[in-house]
């Protein structure tokens, strides 16, 4: 390929990339529920699956309307008949005329032209089943977008908060990393000059190797949770996030009441719905058709009663024509009754089925709501609690040092009150953090996130 056709084709793609792309700032929580919304193709696929639903609706609704099918043909042929009948098949083709004194290999052109109308004006209620049909299969779909999207939103936030905590981990593994490595310069004066023994400084060295891995790991991970987020939010490629508000607030209470239809609750309803239409279908299978007609046709042939044969091109031409008009009654199989009560006990037992996940999904969600709302609870309370176990290892660190410093402690002392301040300093922020994630859980119990995205955009404002 020239340089120039490779040229052209970049600038071509640049622009769709460019537009695949999330912000070039860091993704705050509320800008990647968004770009998961608009751009995951999970979503996406569930919207489709709605629109063609949606159209079959249209498809259902549209076998109202008259049907006319119309029909050309010119062949030619042999007119070679016999007497007699032909169990039904597609293989012999009909052939229509009397008899000829003698058979003949010589072919004739034929032709024929027609059209049908048929109107079923009385459908006996068959054809609103099949509307009902398509119509609450659209509400299954419907409901299953709505839940779809709700998931996605609770994967994408999970991830984000997720890849917050992941983040302050690193920032907690880098200082607590930092102070071990000011600890093992103090001691090695010390150690130096004689004044503590070398076994000290060995423990001192052996706590900063171990902060050292230990901030490898929080990195690793830290990178793991951003590639998650990328996925749960349909990017392919590296992210940045930006969880200012959700990592120095503690989240606000909800407000009472909830949402009143949980997506799961309507798919739940919309598949009982269907079942019953779908009984209501089956009910219909064997009720009679009655169907309004009427044809014009017309047929040119290049054979005569006579024998003789036109081998011109006479047969072309439409010289007979017909019309006819009439109501047709369609029997179904009047033996298929046996088949139609299993299939009425099919529906029915499909109704108590969808019934009874109905009510499962409500007791589900119902303990998910219950559920959500204590942890929430334990979550705003344990962040409560974090910053006074934080000053209190804080406190113990800076005590323990002083002590060391005066010969009153050893480096095990200062290695464990340096542990016990790491964690502290994680569990505070992360508990910040588990308060929004609590947040979002009551939310998605609910089922919908109007609130928890609400509180999120209030607690990044300025």
């Amino acid at each position: 390929m020239s340089r120039r056709l490779w040229l052209g084709v970049a600038m071509w793609a640049l622009p769709a990339l460019a537009a695949a792309q999330p912000p070039a700032m860091p993704l705050t929580l509320d800008q990647a529920l968004s770009y998961a919304v608009e751009h995951h193709p999970g979503l996406a696929a569930a919207r489709e699956d709605s629109n063609e639903r949606a159209a079959g609706v249209s498809v259902a609704e549209a076998s109202a309307w008259p049907r006319f099918d119309a029909i050309w043909q010119s062949n030619a042929a042999t007119v070679n008949n016999v007497f007699g009948q032909l169990l039904p098949q597609s293989i012999v083709p009909p052939i229509s005329g009397p008899v000829l004194v003698s058979a003949s290999g010589t072919g004739v052109w034929s032709s024929a032209a027609g059209g049908l109308l048929t109107w079923e004006p009385i459908d006996l209620g068959s054809r609103g089943a099949s509307i009902r049909v398509a119509e609450t299969s659209a509400q299954r779909a419907r409901a299953t977008e709505a839940l779809t999207r709700l998931e996605l939103q609770q994967r994408a936030a999970s991830r984000f908060l997720q890849a917050a905590a992941a983040a302050l981990a690193v920032d907690v593994a880098e200082a607590d990393a930092a102070r071990r490595e000011v600890l093992v310069g103090a001691v090695r004066a010390l150690v130096d000059n004689q004044l503590r023994p070398g076994a000290e400084l060995s423990r001192a060295e052996a706590e900063r190797a171990a902060a050292s891995t230990r901030l490898i790991q929080a990195r690793e991970a830290a990178q793991l949770a951003r590639i998650a987020l990328a996925r749960a939010i349909g990017f392919d490629g590296d992210i940045r996030i930006d969880a200012r508000g959700v990592t120095d607030r503690v989240a606000a209470p909800p407000p009472p009441g909830g949402a009143a239809s949980h997506p799961l609750t309507l798919l739940q309803n919309a598949s009982v719905d269907f079942a019953r239409a779908k009984s209501d279908e089956v009910r219909t299978l064997l009720r009679p058709h009655v169907l309004f007609q009427a044809s014009v046709s017309a047929r040119g042939s290049g054979a005569e009663v006579t024998g003789e044969h036109d081998t011109g091109l006479g047969g072309l031409a439409l010289d007979r024509a017909n019309w006819a008009g009439g109501v047709q009654i369609v029997f179904p199989n009047l033996f298929d009754w046996h088949a139609q009560h299993a299939r009425a006990s099919s529906a029915e037992a499909a109704i108590r089925a969808a019934a009874a996940r109905r009510d499962d999904a409500a007791l589900e969600l119902n303990a998910e709501q219950r559920i959500a709302a204590a942890r929430l609870a334990a979550a705003r309370a344990i962040a409560a609690n974090t910053p006074i176990q934080l000053a209190a290892a804080q406190q113990t660190e800076s005590q323990s040092r002083a002590r060391y410093d005066a010969g009153l402690a050893n480096v095990i002392e200062i290695a464990e009150a340096q542990n016990l301040l790491a964690a502290s300093e994680y569990e505070d922020r992360v508990a910040r953090i588990k308060t929004w994630q609590a947040l979002l859980d009551r939310a998605v119990a609910q089922g919908d996130l109007v609130d928890f995205l609400g509180a999120v955009r209030g607690a990044a404002a300025p």
